[in-house]
């Protein structure tokens, strides 16, 4: 009888379990069908798409300098686009905004890296550049992690007025953002192989370009967008050092 029931009693618990173990991967694998949506959402669609023309721009830059200028100004384009249809659909996500992030990132170091081989006496200035693009954005989005905000954009709390202005304003954002871009790319139409900078924008002045025009409108927000760069990284490595204070302080503290 005892025997019976100790078979009765493990036949239980091993039924429970099993129960169990299939309800947590009922569990799981509804929780990954909810996941999967993410990768389709519009946004990020586009945020492929973006990745799609930049990989075909890269691949003809040296050949098809219309064609690459076209397709990197699509995907510059569309970086707009994905925001806005984000905000429109309400299918804003982490994963689209390090998408975003890393696909504009990796863009202008491509394209600054084209322009270090066109202009190769200005290699360092190049090399400057995107070193201090991908470091100011990348300490920008870590201290956003550690100051535990929802986006890297939010700079209400910042003591930095051009970095609030840049960040609240979007028309000054924009400005500054596409004067980057569109003067890099005017500097990528305008080389020839082992360009002078100098020698090159005085040559499409003197020919009256239309480049040159755009050359002029775009440089301030060029240099404005480098300065930024510079009071964000400082701004984002102070918080860093403040996080790592606070550290020490709550750790002393409980000791």
């Amino acid at each position: 009888m005892g025997s019976s029931k100790a078979k009765g009693s493990t036949k239980a618990r091993a039924a429970e379990g099993t129960t169990k173990s299939r309800s947590a991967q009922a569990k799981n694998s509804r929780s990954g069908l909810r996941s999967w949506p993410v990768y389709f959402y519009v946004p990020n669609l586009i945020g492929y798409a973006r990745v799609f023309a930049n990989v075909t721009a890269f691949a003809v830059c040296f050949t098809n300098k219309p064609l690459f200028a076209g397709l990197y100004l699509i995907s510059f384009i569309c970086d707009e686009l994905d925001g806005r249809f984000a905000r429109m659909l309400d299918q804003t996500s982490t994963f689209g905004a390090v998408l975003d992030m890393v696909t504009d990132r990796v863009s202008t170091a491509g394209l600054l890296v084209v322009l270090s081989h066109i202009y190769k006496d200005s290699f360092l200035l190049f090399l400057g550049l995107l070193v201090l693009d991908i470091s100011s954005h990348w300490l920008q989005m870590y201290s956003t992690f550690l100051a535990s905000k929802t986006s890297h954009k939010d700079m209400a709390d910042s003591k930095s007025w051009i970095l609030r202005l840049y960040y609240q304003q979007r028309i000054f954002m924009g400005y500054c953002c596409i004067s980057c871009e569109v003067l890099y790319i005017v500097l990528f139409l305008l080389g020839k192989p082992n360009a002078n900078i100098l020698e090159t924008v005085r040559t499409a002045f003197e020919e009256k370009s239309v480049l040159f025009i755009l050359f002029l409108v775009t440089a301030p927000g060029c240099a404005i967008k480098q300065w930024i760069n510079l009071i964000q990284m400082k701004s984002a490595a102070d918080i860093t050092v403040l996080y790592d204070l606070q550290k020490d302080a709550k750790k002393d503290n409980s000791e």
